[in-house]
Parts: structure tokens; C-alpha cells; sequence
């Protein structure tokens, strides 16, 4: 849609507020609103003003003025608000100089589609993420200096077997068996369908929805591939929508990786293709019908791979996931079929419009905008630096002997580590000036702080058990 366009569409449906949105740096929607009487042609290019200091990994506050310059393409009405509301998706810039903001996420993800561009490679990078997720019924933690807990509920916990109920029907799937029976077992069968109809209706398009592997509620919905800054905007919809849905039934939905002790945790596979003048540049007839061109891109991700989790893989928990003996892509290894490989190559279609490679090791605690973009930098300098992917492994790496093992690379262990990897291998990132020095410096330091000193200071609860008579 144009500015015009936008303001027809909004007077169409009655719209009487504007909601204005934009990605903080971690990976979280914020928001302001303005009544629809605020929003005109000039909008789009004037923008609306903020203050940037309180967004997490921005502004300092002696420098905290920035614009939101709405994105006309990107509108559509919010289906959960009382007040008609036209959404808008936002890109910030500087009030100053008018430039984009270096340190916004969206901003970063249209860079890196426009380096793909200059680089002659290809004009589209469709990206097409499995965000797995798990529905609640009911969540409690609490954190502080003389205590801390968690608590988790669900109808479908392998651990309410013996609840009462009033009564206690059964039906609750063991761990590791929730992939895929239908109702009684499957429980939130009916939830999932509602949450697809609402994407559905907010026009984005969906392939499948069902349960998943882990006890209490895992699910999945997938959504068709699209073009990156459109994919990146709509995960965010994706997760605003599911978190709602679930709300407004009494439910929660996380997209925490691994909430749950003993069981599988929540993965984001990530399908990359690249594609030029409307035709796919991934099919070929190399290992498992790929172009060299897929193998050279494979041979990027591998190489990078322990940077790029402290991206794909963000969080504390991610790395409470990448652990063997979950489905957890923790080898860096590739294949066709084989899932236990960190890259997949998908076999379900011979059309070379299918043809595709399966990034496995991201989760859906990431912020997509940085995520598919740097998974696009690792693809690149795969295919400009031919870098050779080495052999597939089409075995179970889960069952490898030690002494072969030994020899597949691995994730990181920790999100300590893979910082440390990102420090020492970012040069594939600053290309074209997508990310940027003091973007990455940020993102460390942000989670050093913020996260990984935090966790590691504090005393777990289970050191009580391992260590209070000792």
C-alpha cells in the first residue's frame, strides 16, 4: 500500500487510533498510539517522535529524541484491540539527520537485502522459519536475593496424572510422545485453529499447525516462505497474535527454548533459499539435488555457526536446548534428511522451487530481524568464498561412537561462549555495513550485563539440593 492508500484502507474499516510499532534491540514489539485524526500523507515521511532512552540497547538519554517513520506496506487492523486500530510497522531514524537508525533491527534486516543485492548473487532471500512454542495454563517465578522459583502448569503435563481434576480424564501426553495424536490426547487442537485463523485473516499465510514432541502443550505452526523484512515482520505478528489468542482463552504461550527440565525444547528451523530474477539458484544436480551454489551456502553457515548462535540462539536458555538427546541440532554437521544434522536439505519435492537448506540450530527466543539477517551474511560469504561444506553425514550423530564424534565440530555450550566466538568472527557480519562495530559491541555487552552476569551470580535452587548439607 501507498500513504493514500493506507489512509483509505484505515477510513474502510473505521479505524479511530493508529498504533505505531518497532523492535527494541533484544527481540520484543514496542508501541506507542495516536488517534487516526494524527496520521496523514506527510506522516509516512515526517514520522512521529519518541524518546529512545528507555528502549533496551538504544539511546543514552542525553540523546533520546528519534523518529518512527511508518511503513505504509506493512499496514493491516489489529484483530484484538476494543478501539478499531490500523497497525503500522515502523523504522526509526535519526530526528537530526534524517538517517536510519543503525541499531534498529529492521533497519540492519533491509541492509542486508540490499547487500544481497550489490552482491550480484541473487535479488531475494526467502527465508521461512518453524517457530515451535509451548502453550501454559498457568506460569509463577519469581527471582531475588533470598529465593527464587519457577512453577509451570498445563492440562496436558505428564505430571498431573495423578491430580485431581474433578475428574482427572487422563489423556496427557508422556514426554517425548507428543508428536502427533489427535484429541482427547492432543488438547489444544481447537486453540491452534483459532490462532491460524487470525494469521489467516491478518493475511498471512499458513501451511500446518500441530502438536509437537514435548508433553504440556509444545506445538508448532508453520508459516509459507517469504521474502526476509517480510518474514522478519511477520514473526513478529506471528508471536503477538499466538500470545494473545492464548490469552484470551485463559492460556500462555512461550517462546522460551527450554522450559522444561527433561524433555524437548523449542527450535526455530530456519529455510533459506535464494533466488534471482524469479528463479531458485539452490537446485542443482549435486548431493541431495543442490547447486553448488547450496553447498558453498551450507559451507558459510558451518563455518560460522558458533557466531552465529550468540544471534540465532540469544538467550541463557537457548543453550539448556542445544543438548544431546532432546532432537537438538548440537553438531555442526549436514544431510539430507537426517535431523539430528545442524543443516538439513529438505527432500519432500523434486520442484526446484522447493529446493532449499534447513538451518536447524536457531530457537524462536531470537529477534528475527538479526537472526535472518545474519544467517544471510554467513550464506554470502559462503557462495562469494566457495567455501567447501566438507562431506554430508547422513548417519545418526546422535549415535556416532565417541571416537568419530570427536571429530564433528559442535554449537557452543553456553551463551558465554558463542559471545566469544562472535567476538573473535564478525568480519562476515560487517560486510556492506549491515551489522555494525558498535552494533555487535552493543549486542555483548548488552547480554553480558543484562543476562549472562545475572544468571550466573545468582544462586540456583538445585545448588540447594546438590550442596546445602555438605
Amino acid at each position: 500500500m501507498k500513504p493514500k492508500e493506507v489512509l483509505a484502507f484505515a477510513k474502510e474499516n473505521d479505524a479511530k487510533m493508529v498504533d505505531l510499532r518497532f523492535m527494541d534491540f533484544p527481540g520484543l514489539w514496542q508501541h506507542f498510539t495516536v488517534p487516526i485524526s494524527q496520521l496523514d500523507e506527510g506522516s509516512f515521511e515526517d514520522g512521529f517522535g519518541f524518546d529512545g532512552s528507555s528502549i533496551r540497547g538504544w539511546q543514552p538519554i542525553n540523546a533520546s529524541d528519534m523518529l518512527v517513520i511508518p511503513d505504509p506496506a506493512t499496514a493491516r487492523m489489529d484483530p484484538f484491540y476494543a478501539a478499531p486500530t490500523l497497525t503500522l510497522i515502523c523504522d526509526i531514524a535519526d530526528p537530526l539527520t534524517r538517517e536510519p537508525y543503525s541499531r534498529d533491527p529492521r533497519n540492519i534486516a533491509k541492509k542486508a537485502e540490499a547487500y544481497l543485492k550489490s552482491s550480484g548473487i541473487g535479488d531475494t532471500a526467502y527465508i521461512g522459519p518453524e517457530a515451535e512454542f509451548f502453550i501454559f495454563d498457568d506460569i509463577r517465578y519469581d527471582s531475588n536475593s533470598y529465593g527464587a522459583f519457577y512453577e509451570i502448569d498445563s492440562v496436558e503435563g505428564t505430571w498431573n496424572t495423578g491430580r485431581d481434576e474433578g475428574p482427572n480424564l487422563g489423556y496427557k501426553p508422556r514426554p517425548k510422545e507428543g508428536y502427533f495424536p489427535v484429541p482427547p490426547m492432543d488438547k489444544f487442537q481447537d486453540l491452534r485453529s483459532e490462532m491460524v485463523l487470525v494469521l489467516e485473516k491478518l493475511g498471512i499465510e499458513i501451511e500446518a499447525q500441530h502438536h509437537e514432541v514435548a508433553t504440556a502443550g509444545q506445538a508448532e505452526i508453520d508459516m509459507r516462505f517469504m521474502p526476509l523484512v517480510q518474514m522478519a515482520d511477520q514473526l513478529m505478528w506471528f508471536k503477538y497474535v499466538l500470545k494473545n489468542v492464548a490469552t484470551r482463552n485463559n492460556h500462555t504461550v512461550t517462546f522460551m527454548p527450554k522450559p522444561l527440565f527433561g524433555d524437548n525444547g523449542s527450535g526455530m528451523h530456519t529455510h533459506v533459499s535464494i533466488w534471482k530474477g524469479g528463479k531458485p539458484l539452490f537446485a542443482g544436480d549435486k548431493y541431495a539435488g543442490v547447486s553448488p551454489m547450496a553447498l558453498h551456502a551450507i559451507g558459510g553457515i558451518l563455518k560460522h555457526c558458533r557466531a552465529l548462535c550468540a544471534i540465532t540462539n540469544p538467550t541463557t536458555n537457548s543453550y539448556k536446548r542445544l543438548v544431546p538427546g532432546y532432537e537438538a541440532p548440537v553438531n555442526l554437521a549436514y544431510s539430507s534428511r537426517n535431523r539430528s544434522a545442524a543443516i538439513r536439505i529438505p527432500m519432500y519435492s523434486t520442484s526446484p522451487k522447493a529446493k532449499r537448506i534447513e538451518f536447524r540450530t536457531p530457537d524462536p527466543a531470537c529477534n528475527g530481524y538479526l537472526a535472518f539477517s545474519a544467517i544471510l551474511m554467513a550464506v554470502i560469504d559462503g557462495i562469494q568464498n566457495k567455501i567447501d561444506p566438507g562431506d554430508p553425514l547422513d548417519k545418526n550423530i546422535y549415535d556416532l561412537p565417541p571416537e568419530e564424534l570427536a571429530k564433528v565440530p559442535s554449537a557452543p555450550g553456553s551463551l558465554e561462549e558463542a559471545l566469544s566466538c562472535l567476538k573473535q568472527d564478525q568480519a562476515f557480519l560487517l560486510k556492506g555495513d549491515v551489522f555494525t562495530p558498535d552494533v555487535l559491541d552493543m549486542w555483548i555487552e548488552y547480554k553480558t550485563a543484562n543476562e549472562i552476569d545475572p544468571v550466573r551470580l545468582r544462586p540456583h535452587p538445585h545448588e540447594f539440593f546438590l550442596y546445602y548439607d555438605i
